[in-house]
C-alpha cells in the first residue's frame, strides 16, 4: 500500500490526507472483497506515509548517494522511487534492516519480474540501510 500512496501522490500530487482516505475507504474493502488478502495495518501504512513526507529531502539525499553518481532522481522509475522512499521510511521507523529489505525486493520483483530493476533495487536498499542507519 506505501508503495502505491506514494507513487499516486508523486504522479497525481495527491494530498496525504486523500490518499490515506482512499486506502482506508476504497483500496482496503476492495482488497478483501476481491484479493483475498490478509487486512492491511492502516495505522502502520500511514506512519511510513508520514515519515516518508516528513524526512523526505534526507530520504531522498540518501537514495541518490546510493545510485550511480551521473543519475538524476527524475531518471529512476517513479515505482522504484515509491519503493525506494518508502523502505527508506522504514529504516528510519527502525523496521529491522533485513525485514526492509527482503519485503521491498519482493515488491520490486512484483513490479519487475523479468527486469534489471531488482538487482539495482538490491543494491540501494543495501546502501540505503547503511547510510540510513549510520546516521
Amino acid at each position: 500500500y506505501a508503495v502505491q500512496a506514494l507513487f499516486q501522490m508523486e504522479i497525481n500530487n495527491n494530498s496525504i490526507e486523500k490518499v490515506v482516505l482512499e486506502f482506508k475507504n476504497h483500496r482496503e474493502k476492495e482488497n478483501q472483497d476481491t484479493n483475498y488478502y490478509s487486512k492491511a495495518d492502516l495505522i502502520f501504512f500511514k506512519k511510513i506515509i508520514e515519515t516518508t513526507i516528513k524526512h523526505q529531502k534526507i530520504i531522498d539525499m540518501n537514495i541518490m548517494k546510493s545510485i550511480k553518481e551521473d543519475w538524476s532522481m527524475d531518471r529512476i522509475d517513479p515505482t522504484l522511487r515509491a519503493i525506494f522512499r518508502a523502505a527508506a521510511a522504514e529504516f528510519l521507523i527502525k523496521t529491522p534492516p533485513k525485514v526492509v529489505i527482503s519485503e521491498f525486493l519482493e515488491i520490486s520483483k512484483s513490479f519487475f519480474p523479468n527486469g534489471k530493476e531488482c538487482k539495482l533495487a538490491n543494491g540501494v536498499l543495501d546502501n540505503l540501510a547503511t547510510k540510513i542507519l549510520s546516521t
